[in-house]
């Protein structure tokens, strides 16, 4: 079996944000931080006039020494319809389809509300009422790409993170927060491992839809070490989307 060797993005996830609580005596504030964000993302008219998008694209995902190929849609439709289609064109396996309609769960993962609410935070820099959240300034980070603001987010069913904004672009860069290792997708379920650091790196944004920018590929790392890389392909914004697809599976 051919062991796997990403590429320098492996050894980048291993990078180091080190923050000072005391911001050098300013006093900051996580609404100021986030709707520069929310503007460098487009603006608030923008975004606010996204009521629906449907991404598709790739993941490549580390199983042991493998790295297994996967093809997913995301559809959303704001505030409260998410579904996600994975599927695995190298396995004889079906797709594999998580998400949520208002509180009613589409599909067995437990992790769908937390992901969709990283996702939020790298797409639009706010949360919604499906998955609400709150932000608390923490501090001012130093990393070789320049200075970022660190803003503690908490949520429903202790959810809990830290969100990272570039200070020169405004642009969100990270999210860090503390789990088990993520199991494969399509793994039999075992034991949770010991908690560990998460890190999810948004980078590549690019404009669609004629005013948002969006986060083309999206790294996870645990423990600084790259379990997973997303690339979209497309994302449409305002799309009408069939309500069957957010239909519980039965």
């Amino acid at each position: 079996m051919a062991r796997v060797v990403w590429c320098a993005a492996a050894v980048a996830a291993a990078g180091v944000l080190f923050w000072d609580p005391r911001v050098h005596g300013q006093t900051r504030d996580a609404a100021a931080v986030l709707a520069a964000a929310r503007e460098a993302l487009g603006g608030e008219k923008n975004l606010s006039a996204v009521k629906t998008f449907i991404a598709t694209g790739r993941i490549r995902q580390l199983r042991g020494d493998n790295l297994i190929p996967i093809e997913f849609e995301i559809a959303c439709e704001l505030p409260d319809k998410f579904v996600r289609r994975d599927e695995f064109p190298a396995q004889d396996t079906p797709p594999a389809i998580n998400g949520f309609r208002g509180d009613e769960a589409i599909g067995p993962s437990k992790t769908t509300r937390d992901d969709f609410a990283r996702l939020m935070l790298g797409t639009f820099a706010t949360s919604f009422s499906s998955v609400p959240l709150t932000f608390k300034y923490a501090a001012e980070a130093e990393a070789p790409e320049g200075k970022a603001d660190v803003i503690d987010v908490a949520g429903p069913a202790n959810f809990s993170a830290r969100f990272v904004v570039q200070r020169e672009t405004h642009l969100p860069v990270m999210t860090m927060w503390q789990a088990p290792a993520p199991p494969a997708r399509g793994a039999p379920p075992g034991p949770p491992a010991a908690p560990a650091e998460h890190r999810l790196y948004y980078a590549d944004y690019r404009n669609v839809g004629g005013g948002m920018k969006w986060p083309f590929r999206i790294r996870h790392a645990v423990a600084g070490a790259t379990v997973e890389e997303t690339m979209f392909d497309r994302v449409t914004l305002n799309a009408k989307i069939d309500p069957k697809k957010f239909e519980a599976l039965k």
